[in-house]
């Protein structure tokens, strides 16, 4: 007889494979725009009537889609990597993990004339995460949270406990109304969200303000 926990798991797994294909088919999709542009700007019929001048102006202007056709695939990697290799977890407080994180990439902000702030409440337990993945989704989240941001604009990173054995944090900026994330910054959230499915966390996010929440699980 198949339990009711082992159906459960059968759900969860199916939803889990579905949402992989699905974000890598958008990252696919997504490179094979600047492929499109770059196959149509060197056909043989263009090329042909080209001066010298000419085709290097045009592998000058080029660059800029070589360079997201690049991000795309490394995009694709990532992805595949932190669906199919399962991450050891292991339990660690989060203040350092935070502390790593945000004096990594402060100096970004401040050469943009933006402001970082972060706050760990001390009633945070440790949690229960892989230290290398959080800290790639947490840089993630920021580097975002920069891009949709402005000069004199306060970045906060806000750690707190809740009543429901998950650690809280929340990346904000109360000034940043955003109408769409451009596919960069989409597709590193797609990447941020699988990143922490596979620590068993969660994350939502909101841009009207810019808000991204997560929720770590307690280590008992």
């Amino acid at each position: 007889m198949i339990s009711n926990n082992e159906l459960l798991d059968s759900s969860l797994q199916g939803a889990s494979t579905k949402r992989f294909w699905s974000d890598l088919l958008r990252g696919i999709h997504d490179a094979a725009q600047p492929l499109t542009i770059l196959r149509a700007s060197f056909g043989k019929e263009q090329t042909d009537r080209m001066s010298l001048i000419e085709l290097r102006e045009l592998a000058e202007a080029s660059a800029m889609e070589v360079e997201r056709v690049s991000t795309f695939f490394n995009f694709l990697q990532q992805l595949v990597i932190t669906e199919t290799v399962k991450p050891q977890l292991s339990a660690m407080p989060i203040e350092p993990v935070v502390a790593n994180v945000t004096d990594g990439i402060k100096l970004l902000f401040e050469q943009d004339g933006m402001f970082l702030r972060s706050t760990v409440a001390e009633s945070c337990r440790p949690v229960f995460i892989n230290r290398a993945r959080t800290l790639e989704a947490l840089s993630g989240v920021l580097l975002i949270a920069h891009g949709v941001s402005d000069a004199h604009d306060t970045i906060e990173l806000i750690a707190s406990a809740s009543s429901s054995h998950v650690v809280k944090i929340v990346v904000r900026n109360a000034k940043a109304f955003v109408e769409t994330m451009d596919e960069e910054a989409s597709l590193r959230m797609v990447l941020i969200e699988a990143n922490l499915r596979s620590q068993q966390a969660t994350v939502s996010w909101s841009l009207q303000p810019f808000c991204v929440q997560i929720g770590l699980a307690e280590a008992f």
